[in-house]
């Protein structure tokens, strides 16, 4: 497909679950950034708090997020919707009698059931890839805020270098106790040898010592760009419902020679942890468990060596989560 702009196209998957305040303010952020070939893909999955008329209701320039991060934008309302059912979605087939313009407004795209993080994803990767057939596909948590020149940044150094399979950008905390400036996340390492299985490269030194364009072994979902034309895996592990995809997947590419990069350049806001707040905790807690010992299995050659470890340090953090909540 031939697309009216010069720079590499973006597809952007937004995924949503009963969350659309934080998502209309992601939603604001993204239509204001400098980069002008990109296609936003909302996936709703399968909300109950009325998300997708909400999400409608913005585009329509009915419902203004406010937001220390922006001033909120007129000009570019209202924005056109188009929504197709995953089912239609499954069976489009990207002919040229079905052809959607690049570009034009907001896609949503309303899951039947909640298909969690990586299939909720997938369902609007392979519908961007039979749309549009983009050169890079974005995965945009919906509860983060984004700097106008975030996506800039990160294809730029895509561009720059062919062995870059995956980028990320600098994850600032969202409010960290009134504070918008504290990093959270500059990508990480990971260590198979010891539960989870990763760790952030801020737990080996100061998050602000690093900068530039950083090689890494993942970066977060929050914010995790892929150079779609290129690399051979496009979509998320769906047997991890929700947690440690990212991962997953920079350490399939890894193995394929891809280089997994954080360019620090490019910034992003996240209110960490928002969907996760969700769930009961005791539920929470056992699901989070269950799918790092499912992704350490998967990737650990000698997984049931590292069990008795692996079991040590689960109640190690666990006791240590406990005893800072009954300290409140």
């Amino acid at each position: 497909m031939d697309f009216s702009d010069d720079l590499p196209s973006v597809a952007v998957i937004i995924l949503n679950w009963n969350g659309w305040e934080d998502t209309v303010e992601c939603l604001e952020s993204l239509y204001q950034i400098n980069y002008p070939n990109y296609q936003v893909i909302l996936v709703d999955n399968a909300s109950q708090d009325n998300s997708i008329q909400k999400i409608k209701e913005y585009c329509q320039g009915n419902l203004k997020p406010q937001s220390t991060f922006y001033t909120y934008n007129t000009k570019n309302k209202p924005i056109k919707t188009t929504q197709k059912t995953e089912q239609e979605t499954e069976m489009f087939k990207g002919d040229s009698e079905e052809e959607i313009p690049f570009g034009a407004g907001l896609m949503i795209i309303e899951n039947s059931e909640n298909r969690g993080f990586a299939e909720g994803n997938n369902v609007g990767i392979r519908f961007a890839l039979k749309a549009f057939d983009q050169d890079y596909t974005l995965l945009l948590n919906n509860d983060t805020v984004v700097d106008e020149n975030f996506l800039t940044e990160l294809v730029d150094a895509a561009e720059a270098d062919p062995k870059i399979g995956v980028l990320g950008s600098k994850i600032y905390y969202y409010d960290a106790n009134g504070q918008n400036d504290v990093v959270s996340n500059v990508g990480g390492i990971v260590d198979l040898s010891n539960y989870p299985g990763y760790y952030d490269l801020s737990e080996r030194n100061p998050a602000e010592s690093y900068e530039g364009v950083l090689e890494c072994d993942w970066v977060s979902g929050a914010c995790f760009l892929m150079k779609t034309r290129d690399v051979p895996i496009k979509l998320l592990n769906k047997e991890l419902f929700f947690g440690m995809e990212d991962i997953d997947l920079c350490i399939k590419l890894k193995k394929q020679g891809y280089k997994i990069v954080s360019n620090l350049n490019s910034k992003i806001w996240h209110k960490t942890s928002v969907s996760r707040k969700k769930k009961n905790l005791i539920r929470r807690t056992f699901s989070e468990i269950n799918t790092s010992l499912k992704f350490l299995k998967t990737h650990q050659k000698s997984y049931y060596k590292y069990v008795p470890r692996y079991i040590v340090q689960i109640l190690k953090i666990n006791l240590v989560l406990l005893i800072k909540k009954m300290m409140r």
